[in-house]
């Protein structure tokens, strides 16, 4: 009996061998090549403990969120004590913000090398996705590169759950090098999106395989909706602004570009595909979603290159009847590369990321609502918008059929300072910060990007900062700086 043979279990098996206070190294990356089945049958196992009055709880790392089966049916079975660097489930969102889920949001670029270094505790157990495994102890991952070449070394014990309906539609797919560590690190010779510098498999120490699980599930992503009207005039405000900055000679030809996740960040995706003027492209990115299908079936996609392939069931089944064809145009990396900042500055990233709110001096909230709540969390947003050669944030200019303003006079948590961001983009208008003082940037953004209904009390709050404020390089009066916030927590509306 080979090795493989003989680790093959079911999942309630390989779970039992989990035990109360592991920290479990997850593959995925934004609903991509998570562990499927061995996270909800462990999920199981904890509520039947707790019934009997036993303590059980893990901590989860992961490359970000991953489905409902693993990051859901843990959060709601009690079982995570500590949530690290992402996530996007309600259910885990809930056990965040009632304080029973502690939760550390991390920059993604640099999950992989807090681990690596010794500054957060490595792996106990790795369970990681895999699409094909070899007797000579060489793995394919599935459809995420995230964090698992990293989880795979540094952990003691490997759980692999092997989805056998993916086939061989991700084999050559992968490119698994990581950078190496500082002091005296050699930068990685990645010159271009489809630069290959490591191996497609992953040579792994089979004496740590504690279980083999095989399962055939899909990626639990939501299915593609189609831009709708907003996000659509924001895509195509962006495409005019590249195309002027081209024409300017301010913008070379030939960048590449990297897109958020969400609808508003998919529709630029798609007005891409959609316009004949736009030859073809490379994506060079975190998460490749959907939306890059039709530019390749347009044959204007060169290469796609990701951490994740995040796809609707209907679009994976689709990837694999079509993956002898396609995978030529995608490249998977571990998140460590594809979020690397002298990669990104090295190939002049355009980077689209999406906001919660935004503020009239040029910061940007990505993660907490109202200063407190958390959503999802930063994601790799500051990897790329830090390091890119052309920044937007985008963002629908109100929410909830108007009640709230998505621009206001000073964000309620701080991811992104005004040093890091360059353009901002709502459904409104277009506003360049580049080269502006903060007075001069609040006015811009007022006048291009607030919402009509929000325009008067945004520049009532930069008048009595100017009046007011201690000092007026940045005119903030701090009396002023929440009173938005604190009206629609108080009343369900910002507008008095």
């Amino acid at each position: 009996m080979d090795w493989i043979t003989s680790r093959i279990c079911d999942a309630a098996t390989a779970a039992e061998m989990i035990q109360d206070g592991d920290i479990l190294g997850l593959s995925g990356f934004t609903l991509a090549g998570y562990p499927k089945a061995v996270p909800s049958a462990l999920a199981a196992r904890a509520q039947k403990l707790h019934e009997q009055g036993q303590h059980f709880k893990v901590d989860l790392f992961s490359g970000a969120s991953t489905g409902d089966s693993c990051d859901g049916a843990l959060a709601r079975a009690e079982a995570i004590g500590l949530r690290m660097p992402y996530q996007s489930n309600a259910s885990l969102r809930k056990g965040i913000n009632s304080g029973s889920i502690r939760y550390i949001d991390a920059h993604l670029g640099k999950m992989g090398y807090l681990v690596r270094t010794g500054a957060v505790p490595a792996p106990t157990v790795a369970i990681i996705e895999v699409s094909a495994i070899l007797p000579d102890g060489r793995i394919c991952l599935s459809t995420s590169g995230g964090n698992s070449v990293c989880y795979l070394d540094m952990a003691k014990k490997i759980i692999l759950e092997w989805n056998t309906r993916l086939g061989e539609s991700c084999m050559e797919i992968h490119d698994n090098a990581l950078p190496e560590l500082p002091p005296h690190a050699r930068p990685l010779p990645i010159y271009s999106a489809g630069d290959r510098v490591g191996e497609d498999l992953v040579r792994i120490d089979t004496n740590k395989v504690i279980a083999i699980v095989k399962n055939d599930g899909y990626d639990e992503v939501t299915p593609f909706v189609e831009p709708d009207t907003i996000s659509t005039n924001i895509g195509e405000r962006i495409l005019d602004f590249i195309r002027f900055e081209e024409s300017r000679g301010r913008l070379p030809k030939g960048m590449a570009y990297q897109s958020g996740v969400g609808k508003v960040a998919n529709a630029v995706l798609c007005a891409m595909a959609n316009d004949d003027r736009l030859g073809k492209i490379d994506i060079f990115t975190e998460v490749i979603q959907e939306a890059v299908l039709p530019l390749l079936k347009k044959g204007k996609l060169g290469v796609a290159s990701g951490t994740a392939l995040t796809l609707s069931q209907a679009a994976q089944e689709e990837f694999v009847k079509n993956s002898a064809d396609w995978k030529k145009h995608f490249v998977l990396r571990q998140q460590e590369v594809s979020n690397s900042p002298d990669v990104i500055r090295r190939l002049g990233v355009i980077s689209m990321n999406t906001a919660l709110e935004v503020d009239i001096f040029g910061n940007v909230n990505s993660s907490l609502v109202c200063g407190s709540s958390m959503m999802n969390g930063i994601g790799g947003a500051a990897d790329f918008a830090r390091h890119c050669a052309l920044g937007f944030f985008l963002t629908p200019s109100v929410a909830k059929d108007g009640a709230i303003s998505s621009i206001v006079p000073y964000v309620s948590h701080v991811d992104h300072t005004e040093h890091d961001t360059q353009i901002f983009v709502t459904e409104q208008g277009l506003a360049d910060l580049r080269g502006l003082s903060a007075e001069d940037r609040a006015r811009l953004i007022i006048k291009e990007c607030a919402h009509p209904d929000f325009k008067e009390p945004l520049t009532d709050a930069l008048e009595y900062g100017l009046k007011h404020a201690k000092g007026k390089h940045l005119p903030l009066a701090l009396t002023k700086a929440f009173e938005m916030h604190n009206r629609y927590l108080e009343t369900g509306k910002m507008l008095p």
